[in-house]
């Protein structure tokens, strides 16, 4: 169970923006990966990192879950997360050097680390987790440098929908109480957006914005 944390308590009180330069740049880790041992229960993969993941390895869904993913059941919602291996539960993604084989592919909040987001008025902003970084100097980086991720604006929106479909449907299997129907909901869910196939005539979006519609009739989300 994950323990309740407020933002003032993890955070240095502040809010960043984009553009903002936030002291989060470990300057490479200097072989450091304490952030990738221990943290199976925090990674939870929205579908963009899921899609990411298996082109890169050209991997099916299930595939990955063999041996890389793994699925978490939190407040009655069924979603995958990062596999932790071994006593010291290292993610399942490191090599032998403790060095991460899917960097430049790698999950929205290992890419933020150690930032988080805070969700406000339909949109979000930034923040920094003081102490999560054990490296003791972090350098000052531009905060959408530091995400670096491609078409920035049309996976904020596609986060943002993200966002706004899983509170919705949290909200409404507060109201499932056999598991037969929460077992229906949980798979439809993963068939839908973590199973999503796109044709190289398509993309990862387009997609998914296609299957939305769907999929919130399908759950019953207004």
């Amino acid at each position: 169970m994950k323990s309740n944390v407020t933002l003032e308590n993890i955070s240095d009180g502040k809010i960043y923006e984009l553009n903002d330069m936030v002291k989060a740049d470990a300057q490479g880790c200097d072989g450091c990966s304490a952030c990738c041992h221990g943290v199976g229960d925090f990674v939870v993969l929205n579908p963009f990192d899921v899609y990411t993941l298996r082109a890169h390895l050209n991997q099916t869904f299930d595939e990955l879950l063999v041996d890389h993913l793994t699925l978490v059941e939190e407040n009655k919602l069924t979603m995958p997360h990062l596999a932790m291996k071994g006593e010291s539960e290292r993610c399942s993604f490191l090599n032998e050097e403790d060095r991460c084989t899917v960097h430049a592919h790698r999950p929205d909040i290992c890419r933020l680390f150690p930032l988080g987001r805070v969700y406000e008025n339909d949109d979000f902003s930034f923040f920094l987790q003081v102490g999560a970084c054990t490296k003791p100097k972090l350098a000052k980086v531009k905060v959408k440098k530091w995400i670096g991720i491609a078409d920035y604006s049309k996976n904020k929106d596609f986060i943002l929908e993200w966002y706004r479909l899983i509170k919705a449907l949290r909200f409404r299997v507060k109201f499932i109480h056999t598991d037969e129907e929460l077992r229906e909901v949980n798979d439809y869910l993963l068939d839908m957006f973590y199973r999503i196939q796109v044709t190289e005539e398509s993309d990862f979006y387009s997609v998914f914005y296609k299957q939305l519609p769907i999929a919130k009739e399908r759950l019953g989300i207004i």
